[in-house]
């Protein structure tokens, strides 16, 4: 990955929503994202899912079709300036994992599926962005499966979170085969309001300045209402418009009689479910007036790639973060990031790895330690835990799966069949960089900054390491005893590790 990007090139995102699928390419104009392209297509992914929670087949042939369009349009972006994020719909199925596999073989990048409060903070991102006002926000945006809502100040996010309502699951629940009445409208609107109240204190005692909305449903109740002459001179979103729009779509008995000026046929079916929501909203956070936004997760996913380019990006502080919180050993970290680089640069070409591998490696040898905060009975176990379940600013849940991974191998013994849990989870590569980790950790027990012997790695074959320690390997005996210890475990993932000194060869 280059270390900058230069006016005039291309990036580019796509955004699996529960409802819709959207595309987006941009140039970078003197650090700005601006939009040259889109395309949206409704998929209603989120409608796919069974009793079960598995994504139907048709669910999935309509996904899969529209990313093939969608990569019709790509040939002009490089795949490192490519981001595909998935939400709430992909977060749900139980076989979600199906779904990637088989776009995998459409797609130029892996699809990651983001966690609640990461899409949060990507959607404040892609809004603020994109407004010329200051002062405190709340965003608010409406999904297929899930809403959003975020509390913050110029770039940054104060308040993320995730609530398990949207227009296409509420859709399912609540207006069957796209009936409307009375009743069924304040059901959707009474569990929202519950799904609300768990944050609802919190973020009145915030506060905010402005009231932000973005995406499709909230895009389709403002347009209705500018339409209809009941929006302000501003043409905002007001309450007073919101009731009245309510009152008149109660008026009608099924989603096919409503006849508003400016709703488009795609948005008919998910109206009145989404407007539930929106409600609900306004009602519980007492908001008067809600002003419209063009920027939303798909702007957000662009800008934060961008960020990655210029060395601004979040994961790294995210990765400081957890230390901070944990109180990892910071100068022990570095040694073995230190290390750990070193190892990766004499091997990457021959194992075919990359710089978003020496990023992964450097992470997680930052956090290899933070499970100390819960115990040192194994601590690499809390650590991987932690790195699953945990909300991590900028990271996908498979990034965090490969985090998790690497931690919990770090040390103690290697079994067999955990290196098919490696190999499933990441592949080969996901493999060596947890061998890396573990020898990285292993040259630095000492915690100590006196020197050690020179330590050459290379690569024979994927299953042929050998490791030079310059020197009389007599000086240093406890690392003799470990480097021999660690023989037996490489071997039991199917590796030779062949140890080379004056006084020390296999």
């Amino acid at each position: 990955m280059s270390d900058f990007l230069i006016d005039e090139e291309l990036l580019a995102a796509i955004d699996m929503g529960s409802n819709s699928f959207h595309l987006a390419i941009a140039r970078v104009d003197h650090g700005e994202v601006k939009k040259v392209a889109s395309m949206s297509e409704k998929v209603q992914l989120a409608a796919g899912l069974d009793e079960n929670k598995n994504l139907t087949e048709a669910a999935q042939q309509r996904g899969l079709a529209c990313l093939a369009r969608f990569v019709g349009r790509l040939s002009s972006v490089q795949p490192n300036r490519l981001r595909i994020v998935a939400t709430n719909a992909l977060r749900q199925a139980k076989n979600g994992h199906e779904f990637i596999q088989r776009a995998a073989e459409i797609l130029p990048k892996p699809i990651e599926i983001i966690a609640g409060r990461e899409e949060a903070r990507l959607i404040y991102l892609g809004v603020s962005h994109t407004m010329a006002n200051s002062g405190r926000r709340l965003v608010i945006d409406i999904g297929g499966g899930s809403t959003e809502l975020i509390i913050g100040e110029e770039f940054e996010p104060i308040h993320t979170e995730s609530l398990q309502m949207g227009c296409v699951a509420y859709s399912k629940t609540y207006f069957t085969d796209g009936e409307i009445n009375q009743k069924d409208f304040e059901k959707a609107v009474v569990a929202a309001r519950k799904e609300l109240s768990g944050i609802a204190n919190t973020y009145k005692a915030e506060g905010w300045d402005t009231a932000v909305g973005s995406s499709g449903t909230i895009k389709a109740c403002r347009q209705i209402i500018v339409n209809m002459g009941w929006s302000d001179d501003k043409e905002n979103l007001t309450r007073e418009g919101l009731e009245k729009l309510k009152d008149k779509l109660l008026k009608y008995k099924h989603v096919s009689e409503m006849e508003f000026d400016g709703l488009k046929e795609d948005r008919r079916a998910v109206l009145p479910a989404g407007l539930a929501i929106l409600y609900a909203v306004f009602e519980v956070l007492n908001i008067d007036k809600l002003v419209y936004s063009d920027g939303a997760l798909r702007e957000g996913v662009m800008y934060d790639l961008l960020g990655r380019f210029k060395h601004e990006d979040i994961r790294d502080r995210s990765v400081q973060a957890m230390m901070g919180r944990y109180g990892a050993d910071l100068k022990q970290a570095q040694r073995v990031v230190d290390t750990a680089q070193h190892l990766f640069d004499a091997v990457a070409e021959k194992l075919n790895l990359n710089s978003d591998d020496s990023d992964l490696l450097r992470r997680a040898a930052y956090l290899h330690e933070i499970g100390l905060a819960i115990s040192h009975g194994g601590y690499h176990r809390h650590g991987a835990y932690l790195l699953q379940h945990s909300d991590i600013a900028g990271f996908s849940q498979i990034d965090q799966n490969y985090l998790s991974h690497l931690v919990a191998h770090h040390r103690r013994k290697l079994r067999n069949d955990a290196k098919i849990e490696v190999l499933r989870a990441g592949g080969n590569k996901l493999v060596y960089l947890s061998l890396l980790l573990r020898l990285a950790v292993l040259l630095n027990h000492s915690r100590s900054d006196e020197m050690l012997p020179a330590i050459e790695l290379s690569v024979l074959d994927a299953q042929q390491w050998q490791l030079s320690v310059s020197g009389d390997a007599k000086q240093w005996p406890l690392l003799v005893a470990d480097l021999h210890d660690e023989q037996a475990q490489f071997k039991h993932w199917d590796i030779e590790l062949n140890i080379q000194s004056e006084q020390f060869i296999d």
